[in-house]
Formats: structure tokens, sequence, C-alpha cells
């Protein structure tokens, strides 16, 4: 689910089954998370400044347009880094969770450039900016042996109301754009045509939408869990992802 707080969904599970990484690979995550989490703060940066010279959000999606495709985009990298193993993370989760980023990014937001200032892009891009500075962070911080409580604290209590309102305004952007497919067409393949297959975008949208229903109680629960678990200490048993 695109707002999540992508891996930490299934993250912890090396305190279950911990290997030890080899030191060129400690040196490229510490190197990706830094890079990563400079990448956040230079947006964070870059929206606060809008705000305060335009005092509106009007056209400030398009202003960090180019630097979010990047950065979302090259998040894609996470699933390498579970598939090399060098992340003890859910290849098939990670994959959910950043694929619908990258989604929201491309396909609604960046296609659609009637919605770009809605207010609720707004509030996914609050809520994206604080959790990807505080995930990212903690990682280097984590891989450096020195992680500062603060933001073990922030990890792990902040997506409680991040993780749902980020939901919220990324299903109020994809409702708000389903106008705008509809009269366009846009991504829609219609009847007859030279591969007798159809495919309507805006329906498609739909089906994205009604799939947070099932989605979000599962990882949400799931990450309270991780909660008790990393900041009480309490053993939870789990099947495996």
């Amino acid at each position: 689910m695109a707002s999540s707080d992508d891996e930490g969904a299934v993250e912890e599970k090396e305190n279950a089954k911990k290997k030890t990484i080899g030191p060129l690979a400690t040196a490229w995550l510490t190197f990706y998370n830094i890079a990563m989490t400079t990448g956040w703060l230079v947006l964070a940066i870059a929206m606060i400044r809008f705000y305060m010279e335009k005092g509106t959000h009007k056209g400030l999606y398009r202003s960090i347009q180019k630097t979010l495709n990047f950065f979302q985009t090259f998040a894609l990298l996470e699933l390498v880094h579970c598939a090399l193993g060098i992340v003890h993370t859910s290849v098939l989760v990670t994959g959910v969770q950043v694929s619908s980023r990258i989604f929201m990014v491309w396909f609604i937001t960046n296609s659609i450039k009637q919605i770009q200032s809605v207010d609720s892009v707004l509030v996914f891009l609050i809520v994206w900016t604080v959790t990807e500075i505080t995930r990212y962070s903690y990682y280097t911080f984590k891989l450096l042996n020195h992680l500062p409580y603060f933001i073990k604290w922030a990890r792990y209590n902040l997506f409680i109301v991040l993780y749902p309102v980020g939901v919220v305004g990324e299903l109020l952007t994809i409702y708000a754009a389903l106008p705008y497919v509809r009269k366009s067409g846009m991504y829609s393949l219609r009847l007859p045509n030279k591969y007798n297959v159809s495919f309507d975008y805006y329906y498609f949208l739909i089906i994205i939408m009604c799939s947070y229903i099932p989605l979000f109680p599962q990882l949400y629960f799931h990450m309270l869990r991780q909660r008790r678990k990393v900041l009480h200490g309490e053993v939870i048993v789990e099947k495996d992802e």
C-alpha cells in the first residue's frame, strides 16, 4: 500500500533469523539510505520553501515533480536488495508497497495534471515525506550501529497516524482522477482492436481503490505488532511471510 511504512510491514525479522551481511553490502546499504534520506529532506525543504514563497500549495507538485519521480522510482532498488538477500524482508510485500507508490506517482498524479493541486495530493506528499525521512534515517543509523532512541520511537509511533492519513490522501486523489480518466479514456483499450482485448483504466482504478479495504487492515495491524515487539520487547509468533 502506497503510504505504508514500506518495509516496516515485514522488517525486524532479523531479530529471529539474523544474517551477517558483508562489508560491501553494508557500505552500499549505508550509502543508499543516506542518499534516500537526503533526497526526501531535499523534497521537504523544497515543499516548505515553496509554501513560504507562494502562500499556497497550488503548483507545488509541479515544482517538485522531477525530484519526487527520481527518488520514488529509485526505491525499486529495494526489490533488488530483497532478492539478493542483503535485506531480510519479503520481496512480495516490498514489491507491492514500492510499486503502489510508483503507480501513484507515474500513473495518477504525473499523468493527470488536472489533479496535481487538489488538497489530497498535498496530504499524501506530506505523509510520504515524513515517513521516508524517518524510515531511511532509521536504517542509516542502525547500519552505523548508532541508533538514537528518538528515531526508533518515531519509526514505530508516527505510522499510527501517518499511515491511515496517507491512505485517505491516496484514495481521495485516485477518486479525484476518475472523472478525467473516464472522459479522456486514457490507458484504456477499446474493442474492436487487433488484439481482441479490452481494458478500462477507469474501472481498474476503482478496483485499486477497493483493494485498500482488505490490504490496509492487514498491514496496519502487522505494523502494530512489530511496534509492540520492538518498543516493548513482546514475543510475537507469526506465520512466515
